[in-house]
């Protein structure tokens, strides 16, 4: 396994653009807010042979006397204590070495855990004076470094190179192209997101708590469900649009809406007591226009007392709000007790097949012949409507192409019509389908 290199310090002093720069692309948050890193998350990073996963932590609040900012250094010291084989540790050199960092320097020390000080904004001469302090720590040789510029980095990865082991050049058979399936938990704002990411790995790996909105980015942890690989996003609870406000937020949306975009399958959590509210509409309506697979997940079920009267209102409530997602699955649970849980993973890999779907084209004509002789097309303007051929062009979502002779006469009502019949005569229930009417004849007859 590759060694883990941790990224600490204080709020605000560039630990999530320092992993950002290290992993190579934008994957954490960065705003000038103190405190926008809540979870720790890890990325594999690679500099030539050297290897490691690189993990961004909390910011380590000074006199956090908070629930929250108790949580959040607990976490941090979680992954220096069990995970962590080197620690980044961030001064803003700018400002100069603060008796926070002093602190943060005395609580790594027991740790016994190599540490490279990271003397971060030295771009220029304003960060000199806090590069030479820095040395004062007793932590080695700070390194002047500017995460923003990428100033620092040839002579970081030296430092690492001396500390880690190289790895060796791959030779054992590689994951499939598909790679792991890739499910993401989103929901508004305190619905039980991180509470079942916690159940589902079953160790306390993200903050929860009672107040609204602690995750703030998206996290990908990679995971193993009954031997197959999956890659969970916990996501940042969405608002309504008109609630979001300040540019951190909007930071927030835009990278749970990221992970609505790389997900295979997406699980929006509601809570029972406000069921399939006009946000949950919003948010399910957009997971089905990328495309992908969704399952409807009532959290909190352990508050409810009449469990099979709420059902029968749930499941009328999806009916009529979600049209658009006949069919689609919904799970009940409790993620803080665990009802429930366990039967959502084989669903969500049920879902994931049934939108892997592929179908014969010999088997979609049939049906479709069987269709037009059951229910025949309407005329247009006194003109006879025809569709030659379907055949499927992708799957993830199924996307069928349909070859009519005049397309855009067809009506969109027959198009829901077919839609329906492709799902209940192929079982494809709960995913999005898409058809695509297109002009011409046959692309498969042969020219004679």
């Amino acid at each position: 396994m590759p060694a883990t290199v941790a990224i600490l310090g204080r709020p605000n002093v560039g630990k999530s653009t320092l992993f950002n720069r290290l992993a190579g692309r934008r994957l954490a948050l960065v705003h000038d807010t103190p405190g926008v890193t809540r979870d720790w998350k890890v990325v594999r990073a690679s500099f030539g042979n050297l290897k490691f996963d690189l993990v961004d932590t909390a910011g380590l609040i000074e006199d956090g006397k908070t629930s929250l900012t108790t949580r959040m250094k607990r976490s941090t010291e979680a992954v220096l204590r069990e995970k962590a084989d080197i620690a980044l540790f961030v001064i803003d050199a700018r400002a100069g070495v603060t008796p926070h960092d002093e602190e943060i320097a005395s609580w790594i020390r027991p740790y016994q855990v190599p540490v490279i000080v990271i003397a971060n904004k030295c771009e220029g001469k304003a960060g000199e004076g806090g590069y030479y302090e820095a040395f004062k720590l007793g932590l080695g040789d700070p390194v002047a470094f500017s995460a923003e510029h990428g100033d620092g980095l040839g002579e970081l990865i030296q430092r690492l190179a001396q500390l880690l082991p190289e790895e060796p050049e791959e030779t054992e058979a590689r994951e499939p192209e598909d790679g792991p399936l890739k499910l993401a938990i989103v929901g508004r704002p305190n619905a039980g997101k991180s509470t079942l990411i916690n159940r589902l790995l079953g160790e306390q790996r993200m903050l929860t708590g009672p107040e609204a909105g602690i995750t703030r980015d998206s996290i990908a942890l990679d995971w193993s469900w009954g031997g197959k690989p999956v890659c969970l996003y916990d996501t940042a609870g969405l608002r309504r649009q008109a609630r979001v406000k300040h540019k951190l937020e909007r930071l927030s949306v835009g990278d749970t809406l990221r992970a609505i975009d790389f997900a295979h399958v997406v699980v929006l959590i509601c809570d029972p007591e406000i069921p399939i509210s006009h946000q949950d509409i919003k948010i399910a309506s957009e997971v089905l226009d990328e495309g992908r697979a969704l399952i409807l997940a009532f959290n909190k079920m352990d508050q409810i007392k009449d469990k099979a009267a709420f059902k029968r209102k749930a499941k009328e409530t999806v009916k009529r709000q979600l049209p658009h997602a006949k069919g689609v699955h919904v799970a009940y649970l409790s993620a803080l007790r665990g009802d429930g849980v366990k039967a959502l993973m084989p669903e969500v890999f049920r879902v994931y097949e049934i939108w892997n779907t592929r179908l014969p084209t010999s088997l979609l004509n049939r049906w479709l012949a069987g269709v037009l002789e059951r229910h025949p097309l309407p005329l247009a303007a006194r003109r006879v409507l025809k569709i030659r051929y379907i055949s499927q062009i992708k799957t993830r979502p199924p996307t069928f192409a349909l070859y009519a002779n005049r397309p855009d006469d067809i009506p969109a009502s027959y198009l829901r019509y077919l839609e329906n019949e492709l799902r209940q005569t192929f079982k494809l229930p709960g995913i999005p389908l898409r058809l695509q009417v297109k002009g011409g004849k046959n692309p498969y007859l042969k020219k004679k």
